[in-house]
């Protein structure tokens, strides 16, 4: 009798299975009882010889990621990559796709000792699963985090980051001020949200509920939330993106509007991609130390992993606001810059 019959039998897959057996917590009350039965019925006993075979040290790490797709995490991952091989572990990727039950998956692979410890790059799965699985297992959040959360998470302050954002936009003299967010059942949306607000209560500026948009963190997101601010009567004259994906699709929208950025409109983004210093104009945002985020994760992991305990929860790397073109600096001409200086 296999695993697999156990499944096919309940309608679900083997990794839910998997997951009665050893992470039930992790398992709906009805899928348990689902699962149990037939379990019962088929009389199944699980080969824990199998698993015990299984004990010794994998030296994998396990890396979850919401959105492989994602150019934010690129760098993310080198960091992670480097520290890893530097160390003589590999890193096996999980790509969630932003889906819960992927998650689980992917997380039954620590039950099944198929790697030594886990870096989530995502945080959907609740706070009393997190730390129910950082007992038995070394765990480290990365990028995103969960307030309260008794795990070594490594992110910059995304609220103070947001703040300076939208304040730099404010010192710009710039007060009809709208905001491009993330999806808001993550709480990175609703910190950088936070940030925004509070600049502009700061400095007693009108927060119009139409000038908050909710995005996906896509080109095409941004794009058509920015569509949405331009429709209004009285748009808005800047604009704080959630990322730069969007604040790109922004900026194409304002420029298929006729308008000129930043001119007419100002746009902030965040993140500091690649793309956001080589298309024109050249974009305002902020600069999160990606590879430095994964580095240090890594490191935290690494330590876990070989027994030895962290103190310290919560490390906020420092970010950056890079002042470019689209919120209305010109960025000088370096070679005419070399050229009057001799």
């Amino acid at each position: 009798m296999k695993m697999s019959d156990v499944a096919k039998l309940a309608n679900v897959s083997p990794a839910t299975v998997s997951r009665v057996l050893r992470q039930p917590d992790l398992v709906s009350k009805e899928t348990k009882q689902k699962v149990m039965e037939v379990i019962k019925e088929l009389n199944y006993k699980p080969d824990m010889s199998a698993s015990q075979l299984r004990t010794r040290e994998t030296k994998i790490i396990l890396v979850i990621v919401p959105d492989i797709t994602s150019p934010f995490f690129s760098k993310v991952l080198r960091g992670i990559e480097h520290t890893a091989v530097e160390n003589g572990y590999q890193v096996i990727l999980g790509d969630t796709e932003n889906d819960i039950e992927r998650e689980k998956d992917y997380i039954d692979l620590l039950y099944r000792k198929q790697a030594d410890g886990a870096l989530l790059l995502t945080a959907r799965m609740n706070k009393e699963n997190l730390e129910n699985l950082s007992k038995k297992f070394p765990i480290v959040l990365a990028c995103e985090y969960l307030d309260n959360l008794d795990i070594p998470t490594v992110s910059i302050d995304n609220v103070s980051s947001a703040r300076k954002a939208t304040e730099h936009l404010i010192q710009l003299g710039h007060t009809k001020i709208a905001h491009i967010s993330g999806p808001m059942n993550i709480i990175l949306s609703r910190d950088r949200l936070k940030g925004f607000q509070q600049a502009m209560t700061h400095n007693h500026l009108k927060i119009n509920p139409a000038f908050i948009q909710e995005g996906d963190y896509g080109i095409d997101s941004g794009y058509d939330q920015m569509m949405k601010l331009l429709s209004l009567d009285n748009h808005p004259d800047a604009v704080f993106v959630f990322n730069d994906e969007m604040a790109l699709g922004a900026i194409k929208a304002i420029q298929d509007h006729g308008l000129i950025v930043p001119d007419d409109i100002a746009i902030v983004g965040f993140d500091n991609l690649k793309i956001a210093s080589i298309f024109s104009p050249l974009m305002t945002t902020i600069d999160q130390p990606k590879y430095e985020i994964g580095q240090k994760a890594t490191k935290l992991l690494l330590t876990l992993m070989k027994g030895g305990t962290v103190k310290k929860k919560k490390f906020v790397l420092k970010d950056e606001l890079i002042v470019r073109e689209s919120c209305g600096t010109k960025i000088p001409n370096p070679c005419i810059e070399d050229f009057i200086s001799q």
